[in-house]
């Protein structure tokens, strides 16, 4: 038990044989040096060296290993991995990569190596599966070290640094091979390390792992494989992705041993191992010279596809409006019930609880009442702008408060901001809420974009989109309808490819205000908007289904493609 804590507190995750060895065959395959010097920062078991020591003794090429971790008993059970498996030399160090300095690490290579000239640029490949956390985990000190050492800003997981500190082992040419989380490739967030990857490597290969759960890790993993060059000058690369296919495909499938059988096939498609499903596509990374840094990683159809929705696009969401979060409490079991009434005497005033659009009771067409909530929201709008209401006035509110003071008190950065105790941290303004507005959640396997003219207030598990002019409501309309489109949800897997575990997509805020629209004023738009109007004003499920078909038709003409009834 001691160990497995320790694995969640510091990110480390042993990599399987299997992976090591497809890992350490792809970097092999762009090996241009003879007798290399191959470094593992954070060596665990001494997997990836042993894998690629083995393939290099299977070629009878002559190398030398060198493997950091701070884990002493990780680094005794590599150790005996790397002496029953491998023939060449090795030097195991327990220290931390990420603390020692250039020269020392030039230092201990230069000692280790004997007779080769080392400088602060000493390994020829680093192989590496460096830890999964975010630096703040690791407590302040540490974090602060990272972050004055390596330039870091705002909360960024500790691969990061890695990145850039096996980027300053490396010489010039010298291979990198390292296994990540994905979500760098696709967020806003992880447009620096974007940035950063970019500028200094001949990007030669990104292969997204997905949901294949290839090993025991939180976060959904990356392959990323690289040649370190002075002024890189990348314009594509090549791209495989893989990830579980849930029923939306009802053709054939290639046969397979298992997920490494089919990333070491030629064949691209869907594949079948008995008893998972899998969609294996490969192409060309289109890099963007844009602010993002956005990396599109398409097959040629693929980007034809996509290339033929955005030329026939009129502009994109964010074009004509904000996408906003929900409001976020910070102490959600005092703010959100969905039981007040149980509360008897000590329930707050009614006119201090609002109705909540929460992911739980959003559908595509409509709003499920199963589950009815309501938010203790303690504001008003006055002249347009938030405005704390007076507790002194609303005795029963002021009483439940006080009640769970010790939990709102306990939030110091609600205080230190200087708000009130027992505030929201995120309110947003009340004066927007009574508008038209779209409400989608965060995380869903389906696109489900609810159009609310009630007034409702949403929850920070959503984004929304609100239309203060009249004029801009037909626009949420047709935004409603092309952002429920198989056709949209298809576009939004290619371009963001940010399928989390089940098929479940992220709709983060700077991917949806990227969706294209149409012209609102063309005579398919207009039918589409009509259309919209029809379906959320249908409650019957079978006509509603038929609706839903015919709006897959006149998505697809409003950027002159066909239309698309399955995700294939």
């Amino acid at each position: 038990m001691k160990e497995v804590n320790l694995i969640k507190e510091t990110g480390a995750t042993f990599t399987p044989k299997k992976l090591a060895n497809f890992l350490a065959k792809r970097i092999l395959s762009y090996i241009e040096i003879d007798q290399p010097l191959i470094v593992d920062p954070a060596c665990g078991d001494g997997a990836l060296l042993t894998s690629i020591g083995n393939q290099l003794d299977s070629q009878k090429r002559k190398y030398s290993i060198l493997g950091y971790d701070t884990n002493f008993d990780y680094l005794i059970t590599a150790r005996k991995n790397l002496t029953e498996n491998i023939s060449s030399k090795f030097h195991l160090e327990n220290e931390d990569f990420l603390e020692k300095t250039d020269i020392d690490l030039a230092q201990q290579a230069l000692n280790f190596e004997e007779n080769k000239g080392a400088k602060n640029n000493f390994a020829d490949i680093i192989i590496a599966n460096p830890p999964y956390v975010r630096t703040q985990i690791l407590g302040a000190e540490k974090a602060q070290f990272l972050a004055k050492k390596y330039n870091l800003k705002g909360r960024v997981d500790l691969y990061y640094p890695f990145l850039i500190a096996m980027t300053s082992a490396l010489k010039e040419g010298g291979l990198v091979g390292v296994i990540t989380s994905n979500k760098f490739l696709v967020t806003k967030s992880g447009n620096s390390i974007r940035k950063f990857l970019f500028e200094n490597f001949d990007i030669l290969e990104v292969i997204d792992l997905g949901d294949t759960k290839l090993f025991d890790a939180a976060v959904l993993p990356a392959i990323f494989i690289g040649r370190k060059k002075k002024n890189a000058s990348n314009r594509t690369a090549k791209f495989l992705k893989i990830y579980e296919e849930n029923n939306e495909y009802t053709g054939n499938f290639i046969n397979s041993v298992d997920v490494f059988d089919i990333l070491n096939s030629k064949a691209q498609g869907y594949f079948s191992d008995g008893l998972k499903r899998y969609k294996k596509s490969s192409g060309i990374i289109k890099f963007t010279q844009t602010k993002e840094n956005n990396w599109a990683m398409l097959s040629k159809s693929e980007a034809n596809w996509v290339a033929q929705i955005e030329n026939n696009s009129f502009e994109t969401i964010g074009d004509s409006f904000k996408v906003r979060v929900g409001i976020k409490t910070t102490a959600d079991k005092v703010f959100i019930r969905d039981s007040w009434d149980e509360l008897n005497g000590n329930k707050p005033e009614d006119e201090n609880l609002k109705e909540l659009l929460s992911q739980e009771n959003i559908k595509p067409w409509g709003f499920c009442k199963k589950k009815q909530l309501k938010v203790l929201y303690p504001y008003i709008s006055e002249n347009s702008l938030k405005k704390l209401v007076d507790v002194d006035q609303y005795p029963k509110t002021k009483k439940y408060l006080e009640a769970h003071s010790e939990i709102l008190k306990g939030r110091k950065y609600v205080t230190n901001s200087g708000r009130k105790w027992f505030e929201i941290w995120v309110p947003q303004n009340p004066f927007l809420w009574k508008f038209p507005k779209l409400v989608f959640p965060d995380i869903s396997a389906v696109p489900r974009f609810y159009f609310d003219n009630s007034g409702k207030i949403v929850n920070g598990n959503c984004y929304w989109i609100v239309a203060t002019e009249q004029k801009d409501k037909d626009k949420l309309l047709l935004i409603q309808g092309i952002s429920n489109s198989k056709l949209m949800t298809k576009y939004h897997d290619l371009v963001f490819s940010n399928k989390l575990y089940s098929g479940r997509r992220r709709y983060f805020s700077q991917y949806v205000q990227n969706y294209p629209l149409p012209n609102i004023n063309s005579p398919e738009s207009l039918d589409v908007i009509r259309l919209v109007k029809k379906i959320n004003n249908t409650s019957d499920e079978t006509k509603t289904k038929k609706l839903v078909h015919t709006l897959e038709v006149l998505v697809a003409k409003t950027f002159g493609v066909e239309p698309v009834f399955n995700l294939d």
